[in-house]
């Protein structure tokens, strides 16, 4: 791999200034992922890149060093007009891909120069891969202050488990005045024309208290809604399509009742796990009932924020989110309550021991 020593210094100095806007840029990134997003799989990612691409031999690598002339590049003293000198992190994550794609563009070319034995293939895979890399991290980090707000009490509003002359937006309104931090719709009933105006309304509820909503099943109504997220089951819509349908800020959850199902989930791309039926409930009967046993054996497996749920009350959530759950999702103790208001802060409150 060593070039000849017939380079010139110029063509040294292009693929030296190159190769260090691309470690830069790469290790920025490569932070990113790690530390703010504490994603290992794109970090992994990005330090094999930066290896694989800025490896060489050290005859070369002295030949760079010595053609260096670090004072004398004129692009240092240049700015463009109205370059901000302030930035939020997706245009950063935007700005500092761009640079290190721009590069190892430059790179694949001058490895086309007679002499410069470099492998111009191997800078057309990264710059290719690293598209894929710059989504993902968009993705994830248009997500994470969704992500932040799920712990806390998880209210699903089920048709079919409302009394009898109770509204889904009552229920919700009073379940957000006592505390809950995320509205779940669930719908097996009604055909998606009834639902779509109640998940309208739900939406714009939630909004109000600045809270999420989230649909469960029904792509196109949560994508109709403007909905924070979408929640599916195991029978539903594969995580792995959701997520390229979804809008890149959209959060993700899944049902699991496996560990082998969670952490299919979280490869796939899913923003939370729900794992359940922890007790027994009557909002679901064919629930399978888990236990908090899996749920350990789940949090131990994940990163992802653990969703409790299934017969959830107030005298067991204690001992759920000791086994490792961020937040606890409720449905028959607040919709069947006398109070749903009363029944949701008493919850809520041991929450935010």
């Amino acid at each position: 791999m060593t070039p000849p020593e017939t380079i010139s210094r110029q063509t040294l100095r292009i693929i030296d200034a190159n190769l260090n806007r691309i470690g830069e840029g790469l290790r920025f990134l490569e932070e990113l992922a790690r530390l703010l997003l504490n994603d290992a799989a794109l970090t992994q990612q990005l330090k094999t890149m930066r290896h694989e691409v800025l490896r060489s031999d050290w005859s070369f690598q002295r030949q760079l060093l010595q053609a260096r002339y670090s004072e004398g590049d004129v692009g240092i003293s240049i700015e463009v007009p109205g370059e901000e000198k302030q930035r939020e992190l997706p245009i950063m994550i935007v700005a500092n891909a761009r640079r290190v794609q721009e590069s190892l563009r430059v790179l694949e070319e001058m490895s086309k120069i007679p002499g410069v034995k470099l492998n111009p293939e191997k800078f057309k895979r990264a710059r290719f891969n690293l598209y894929t890399i710059e989504q993902a991290l968009l993705s994830k980090l248009m997500r994470q202050d969704k992500i932040k707000r799920l712990p806390g009490l998880y209210v699903i509003i089920d048709t079919q488990v409302l009394v009898k002359g109770r509204s889904h937006i009552d229920i919700a309104s009073k379940a957000l005045q006592g505390g809950a931090n995320t509205i779940q719709l669930r719908d097996k009933l009604q055909s998606k024309k009834e639902l779509l105006p109640i998940a309208q309304q739900l939406r714009n509820l939630c909004a109000e208290h600045d809270v999420l909503f989230i649909v469960n099943d029904y792509l196109d109504v949560a994508l109709a809604t403007d909905a924070d997220g979408l929640h599916l089951g195991q029978n539903d819509l594969p995580i792995a399509v959701a997520r390229k349908l979804l809008p890149i800020g959209k959060i993700l959850g899944c049902s699991t009742t496996t560990i082998e199902q969670a952490i299919i989930a979280e490869s796939e791309g899913a923003d939370y796990i729900a794992v359940g039926s922890i007790y027994p409930t009557t909002s679901k009967e064919t629930a399978k009932v888990v236990g908090l046993e899996r749920l350990c054996q789940i949090r131990q497996a994940v990163t992802l924020p653990l969703i409790a749920i299934g017969g959830i009350t107030k005298d067991n959530v204690a001992e759920v989110m000791a086994a490792g759950a961020d937040s606890v999702a409720v449905i028959s103790t607040i919709l069947q309550a006398e109070s749903p208001e009363e029944a949701t802060r008493e919850i809520a409150e041991i929450l935010e021991v």
